[in-house]
């Protein structure tokens, strides 16, 4: 029977439009976008008010939540500390050994993990291997950024398209037509002859095209350690010099005034450390008052600091003494840390995050592709996802502001794991977590949840930890869109697209119709949410299998696995936009590695669902 477009088709459709301009333009945040939509499908009637807040207790999204907990746990404990030193062992300092492990490495744990978190763990890990080998780290990120995302596929835990896969599947069952077979739901590990594929060719592309994709570049840009700080900040971002300790005599100009106004005096360097009597502060806020004896440690050359002390009234140190402690190397440092995608910080001006007051942390420069904002323009400066801070601070607080998850830090800074005594406990729980997934009928959600409670339960993790360990913009968005994907099955909308792609391309062979679809999706995922992009193509990829006879799981596994294979625009997968920063990497890098490596997925795609999957008789 043809179908004719209703009104409430046209209504999806305007708002899937809408969905994705919003998107695309972000003049409105995409969780606000998706949760204006959920109430647009349920004040329009699209959907019973009764199911219309079921995807935020819908299997996908609890599954999601279970494993970003888990994946938190495994970090606490110390797992991924190891990595560096195993992979060191093992390779032996040679470049193509080091990058096919760190890969290897890489990929595996992210069909367990979550691409992000697993990108933002890495980082000091890939900093730390490329210090110790001499290495140079532009052609370790990328690839290690690339194989996370490749590896993603290996199960339905990690990937969120894959995880939100089952639920859009059984909304698809529910409206299919009169004498449709039912589409089978995946298993946790169904998908992993296929994603082992794809992982094995990501590691091939770059075992033997990393070299030519990522030539070495002579101004390529340093590694960053504490022991080599002062060269590589010097270097990068003109930090050059010592830090100094000035007091402040009783002639002095800068007797009452703030560490902000004494900041803003010609040629005053930026203050690190602050003195009055007894008390010492790393990082003084903005607002702290300097008085006479007050003693300042300061970071310059010394003759340029011996000059504005001159003009200041100040007596120069001739090394630390009373700041000597606070300087300590073991204790603090200057180290870069990268705004990720899901940061509060994103959109916010630096001198309104007041770093200094809630974390003690001093930002003296932020980078940005091959920008360099230095001192009060890196304070005016509004951040974006993928910025670098350059920070001053000692580790333990930068650590803690790291667990905000507002900041990865890239810089290997010294630091101890916090749990190492948990391992067991954290490897045991989501090892029966995999085993309740696999060889039980417990559905998904159940069995990572038994994990995650095993790991509370056990002290693994606490329940701070494990709400800051969720990322809820993830998970409102995906909630939140889930039944934008129903409301285009159960109006038909997604059919009536179907009917009129097949009419007008419905005797091209099977493969050619998947490539397009595949295609498709790939497009939408550069410039919406992966999670945006499946909601919205794998209700119409199912029904253009139904329509034109092929096998409605197969497609819309293509769809759930191609939206995930984001490498050539930054911006497009958060993974990706991680290492961005730290690797100095330029535009073309990216269409360079992500183009030959989105085809190879693309084809290995289409081959291996084929070879498992056949069309419906």
């Amino acid at each position: 029977m043809e179908l004719t477009l209703t009104p409430d088709m046209t209504l999806v459709l305007g708002l899937v439009g809408f969905t994705v301009a919003m998107l695309i333009l972000e003049w409105v945040r995409a969780d606000v976008v998706a949760l204006l939509v959920l109430v647009v499908i349920g004040i329009t009637g699209l959907m019973p008010i009764e199911d219309l807040f079921q995807g935020f207790a819908g299997n996908a999204v609890i599954s999601l939540i279970a494993v970003m907990i888990m994946g938190a746990g495994l970090d606490r404990t110390g797992v991924l500390g190891k990595a560096a030193s195993f992979i060191l062992r093992l390779a032996g300092g040679v470049e193509s050994r080091v990058s096919l492990l760190l890969n290897t490495m890489a990929g595996s744990l992210s069909s367990i993990i979550q691409s992000q978190a697993l990108a933002a763990l890495f980082l000091p890990v890939v900093s730390r291997v490329s210090a110790r080998t001499g290495l140079p780290l532009k052609r370790l990120l990328l690839p290690m950024a690339c194989c996370i995302l490749c590896g993603t596929n290996m199960t339905l835990i990690s990937n969120s398209p894959l995880i939100l896969l089952n639920d859009l599947i059984a909304s698809a069952n529910r409206n299919l037509p009169t004498g449709a077979q039912t589409i089978e739901p995946f298993t946790l590990f169904a998908i992993t002859p296929i994603g082992i594929p794809l992982l094995l060719a990501g590691l091939a592309y770059f075992a033997f095209a990393t070299r030519r994709l990522l030539p070495e570049e002579t101004e390529e840009k340093p590694r960053v350690t504490p022991g080599r700080t002062e060269s590589y900040f010097a270097q990068t971002y003109g930090l050059e010099g010592e830090v100094i300790e000035l007091t402040v005599t009783a002639e002095s100009p800068l007797v009452g005034m703030s560490v902000a106004e004494a900041e803003t005096q010609p040629g005053a360097p930026p203050i690190l450390a602050i003195k009055n009597g007894n008390e010492a502060r790393l990082a003084p806020p903005a607002d702290q008052m300097i008085w006479v004896g007050t003693v300042l440690g300061v970071l310059g050359p010394r003759a340029q600091v011996s000059e504005y002390a001159q003009s200041q009234h100040c007596r120069v140190g001739g090394r630390l003494r009373a700041l000597a402690d606070m300087f300590n190397s073991s204790r603090a440092g200057i180290s870069e840390a990268v705004v990720p995608p899901s940061s509060r910080f994103v959109k916010q001006e630096v001198s309104a995050l007041r770093l200094r007051k809630r974390y003690g942390i001093s930002v003296l420069a932020v980078n940005r592709g091959d920008q360099v904002f230095r001192r009060e323009e890196a304070r005016k400066t509004t951040l974006r996802a993928g910025d670098t801070l350059v920070l001053h601070s000692f580790w333990r607080d930068l650590q803690l502001a790291a667990e905000d998850r507002d900041l990865v830090p890239v810089t290997d800074i010294p630091s101890e794991e916090q749990r190492p005594g948990k391992i067991w406990h954290a490897v045991f729980f989501f090892a029966l977590a995999m085993a309740l997934g696999l060889f039980t009928n417990l559905r998904l959600s159940v069995a990572m949840m038994t994990g995650a409670v095993g790991m509370l339960l056990t002290g693994v993790l606490n329940m701070e930890e494990a709400y800051s360990a969720i990322n809820w913009r993830t998970i409102f968005i995906m909630a939140c869109l889930i039944p934008l994907g129903a409301s285009m099955d159960s109006t038909g909308a997604a059919a009536w697209i179907a009917q009129e792609l097949v009419r007008h391309v419905g005797n091209l062979p099977q493969w050619t119709l998947q490539a397009g679809i595949g295609l498709l999706a790939l497009l939408f995922s550069q410039v919406i949410s992966n999670v945006g992009a499946a909601v919205m193509m794998v209700p119409m990829a199912i029904n253009i299998a139904l329509a034109c006879g092929g096998n409605p799981a197969a497609y819309a596994l293509i769809v759930a696995i191609s939206v995930s294979n984001t490498f050539l625009i930054p911006g497009a997968s958060p993974t990706i936009l991680i290492v961005a920063g730290p690797g100095g990497y330029k535009p073309r890098d990216f269409l360079r590695v992500g183009l030959p490596l989105t085809l190879l997925m693309l084809v290995t795609t289409l081959i291996m669902v084929n070879l498992l999957f056949r069309p419906h008789a």
